[in-house]
């Protein structure tokens, strides 16, 4: 990423000069880039990707884009696959390559791959480039350049809510072993991390607040493995955590190596199970397995696709959750808490109706207090943190919102996509962090 890194940013119409290169629409929270509609056979999409389908984060952005390139009558030879592109120049020569295939739409899909994804959006500005999971597009100068991503971090709470009903069912029936607790006789839960970045800390928060929404008294352990797919590296820090006496292993990490360490440790005899990420993770982990949390690319790309198609504006920064079916959990394991399925439906239509709200400011604290306007807050202004210099200049403003009924909670992916919610509450703790 050429060191330039997450530095949370909140982005709603700033207006800056345009970069050198750049397409020259006039930058509105709708990107203006639309023209004339496209014919389905002269729509050629390239796709840069992290990894492959033997990776879970990329299998799902794949089916996701087949769904909708079938759906929309868009041929399968009109997609160019880039697999396996590393977060460096390799990303830019990718973009290049695929420009110079004939591509009119790029898309990559790890958010390391930003910096490149830019840049080839200044190079040529006739092309359209989507860096997914991204932040800064609406601030970069670029109309032909977005970003996009979902409300996650809503599944990620109702697969929490599938994990507290186990714990429930658990500490009810007396299955929870003594290691299980910790001094205070909080159950202990622990979560496999790719990296301290608000898109982690939020989807963590999110499911530690969805465990605790069914059965309070739980912390969680969090271990980080400074990577976004390594199996091995997972399942250690998995291992890990369930040595630490964990009962339930969640994840933000790509592989199924945390599910298939803590399938083996319940064959084994321990009283431990998993929430996995993308996938179903029911094929690694068919005893141990509770459920995932997932997004539906297919919702974002078919928006997409189709915008392209009828020459329409491409929205520059986008995000949906359950309200549009752009995230969900997956089936549910046979070893689900009694009751759970009823309880899932009735936390996603709270989430639908808006009666529930994930980082609900009542639901937690931070240092034994309420969290603060000034905590809140954020400076999201993208940084190189190698000069210390501000690379795209944000706004500092408040995520704090109150609705109609006069609850207050954190607004999540409401002003800019990726997330920025990164306060650490309390009963969470990062075990390998400096």
């Amino acid at each position: 990423m050429k060191k330039k890194i997450l530095s949370v940013l909140l982005t709603a119409g700033l207006a800056i000069s345009m970069l050198a290169g750049c397409g020259s629409g006039k930058m509105t929270e709708q990107n203006t880039q639309g023209g004339s509609a496209t014919a389905a056979s002269d729509l050629k999409i390239g796709v840069i990707m992290i990894g492959d389908e033997t990776e879970t984060y990329t299998k799902a952005h794949i089916d996701g884009i087949n769904a909708a390139a079938e759906s929309l009558g868009i041929s399968k030879d009109n997609i160019e696959w880039k697999e396996r592109v590393e977060e460096s120049e390799d990303c830019f020569d990718a973009a290049k390559a695929l420009v110079a295939d004939g591509c009119n739409l790029v898309i990559s899909n790890s958010y390391g791959h930003q910096d490149y994804m830019v840049e080839a959006a200044e190079e040529f500005p006739d092309v359209n480039f989507v860096s997914m999971t991204g932040d800064f597009a609406a601030i970069s100068g670029c109309d032909n350049f977005y970003n996009a991503f979902t409300n996650v971090y809503e599944s990620r709470y109702v697969s929490g809510v599938v994990a507290g009903m186990k714990v429930a069912e658990l500490d009810a029936n007396g299955e929870i072993p003594e290691e299980g607790y910790d001094e205070n006789g909080n159950v202990k839960i622990g979560y496999v991390g790719a990296y301290p970045y608000a898109e982690v800390v939020s989807g963590y928060t999110a499911f530690f607040l969805g465990i605790k929404s069914v059965f309070p008294n739980v912390v969680m352990d969090v271990q980080y493995t400074s990577s976004w797919f390594d199996i091995e590296a997972e399942a250690a820090a998995a291992d890990n955590l369930i040595k630490r006496g964990c009962v339930i292993i969640g994840q933000h990490a790509d592989s199924t190596g945390a599910p298939d360490t803590v399938e083996k440790a319940w064959q084994n005899g321990k009283v431990v199970y998993s929430v996995g990420y993308n996938m179903s993770m029911l094929d690694v982990a068919p005893d141990a397995a509770l459920t995932s949390a997932t997004n539906v690319w297919s919702v974002y790309y078919t928006e997409l696709f189709k915008a392209v198609l009828d020459g329409e504006a491409i929205p520059q920064d986008w995000s949906k959750g359950y309200n549009d079916g752009a995230v969900a959990i997956t089936e549910l394991g046979p070893n689900v808490a009694e009751g759970t399925q009823e309880k899932v439906a009735e936390v996603e239509s709270a989430l639908k109706d808006g009666s529930l709200h994930v980082f609900d400011t009542t639901k937690f604290t931070v240092n034994g207090n309420p969290v603060t306007e000034e905590e809140a807050t954020v400076d999201l202004s993208y940084m190189d943190y190698s000069t210390n210099t501000v690379v795209y200049q944000g706004e500092k403003k408040s995520a704090l919102v109150t609705d109609d009924a006069g609850n207050q909670y954190f607004d999540e992916s409401a002003l800019r996509s990726a997330p920025y919610f990164q306060i650490r509450i309390d009963g969470i703790t990062e075990l390998n962090v400096d």
